[in-house]
């Protein structure tokens, strides 16, 4: 069992430390910081947790740090952390810009511990269920609309919603980005609130990529095409959807119901649409077991930190694109 502090007590890290409390095989909840010391109160009293007011005298008295807080403030904790030689569990996106993420990187290197980035969409059951399946994507859309909630508009579009995306899409594309092609607009905040994006990769993998936080609907879906199949994953509905082209085999005459297409000259393909039954799971449980059973078992975690450094990269490019094209 691992000792655990929870930095961060909002309405995520509140939900954290719920999970952690549904994992007593796991980790020992040593207590939680928060810079609000009234809502520290009452979480102390609802959830039985203890409260630090002393930040560095929690991160000293744990094995793990998981990071909670606002993203201004990830690079100084997670630092701390590190030097102190502690395993981190830090929420996405990793750091404020690229540099602090890449010098997290070398101090982690340094310390020799485990370091995991919580881009949650990763554990989730409907794209858990076909991750396997997503073989050399040449074509991705995705579509990731929230309505209005003033929470996370002290960022961009792209920092709040759209790295879940890019994240999931550089886990799947093994090839680096070739260029990318971005507009966006700002319509309640300072910063865009809606933005749509075109990767190009190396390997001719095109993405394009929505997010939106004033959408009239909530909506996360992804869809993969690539050679004989597309595979379709609803996020929110916890849904998926793959449509396979196989070759026609003599067996497949034999079925009434067989959906066969003529492609000319002389060629069919039998459609098979499979819908499988995902069975509901809690996202951000998993990804804090797995990273417990990375650190007990000295595997590589789900999410190390060059993966939160990469979809970080990209995520800035975007930015500096939808800035020049507004110049």
């Amino acid at each position: 069992m691992l000792n655990i502090a929870v930095i961060g007590a909002g309405h995520l890290g509140k939900i954290h430390l719920k999970c952690l409390q549904g994992l007593p095989n796991h980790y020992k909840i040593v207590g939680f910081h928060d810079a609000d010391a009234e809502n520290s109160a009452k979480i102390e009293a609802e959830l039985g947790v203890t409260y630090f007011p002393n930040l560095e005298n929690l991160i000293q008295a744990v094995d793990v740090v998981d990071i909670v807080t606002p993203t201004i403030s990830h690079f100084d904790i997670a630092s701390s952390a590190l030097r102190k030689g502690k395993h981190v569990f830090i929420e996405k996106p990793i750091t404020t810009t690229p540099q602090e993420a890449q010098k997290l990187l070398a101090l982690a290197n340094e310390a020799g511990v485990k370091t995991q980035v919580g881009h949650v969409e990763r554990f989730n059951p409907a794209f858990l269920h076909v991750k396997d399946k997503i073989s050399n994507p040449m074509f991705i859309e995705t579509h990731r609309l929230a309505m209005f909630n003033p929470r996370g508009l002290d960022v961009p579009v792209v920092l709040d919603l759209m790295i879940h995306d890019l994240d999931l899409i550089l886990s799947v594309v093994n090839s680096p980005v070739r260029k990318i092609s971005a507009s966006g607009g700002t319509i309640v905040s300072e910063t865009p609130d809606i933005a749509n994006v075109r990767l190009e990769f190396n390997n001719g993998c095109v993405a394009n990529i929505t997010a939106s936080r004033i959408s009239m609907e909530n909506m996360r879906k992804m869809r993969f095409f690539q050679k004989d199949a597309y595979i379709s994953v609803d996020f929110l509905e916890k849904k998926a959807e793959i449509i396979r082209m196989n070759d026609v085999t003599p067996a497949t005459y034999d079925d009434p119901f067989a959906m066969i297409i003529d492609l000319g000259n002389g060629k069919q393909k039998h459609i098979q649409v499979e819908k499988p039954e995902i069975e509901p799971s809690n996202a951000i449980q998993a990804e804090l077991s797995s990273f417990h059973d990375a650190i007990v078992n000295d595997t590589t975690t789900a999410v190390p930190f060059i993966d939160g450094y990469n979809a970080l990269e990209v995520a800035y490019q975007i930015m500096d694109e939808i800035q020049s094209s507004k110049r």
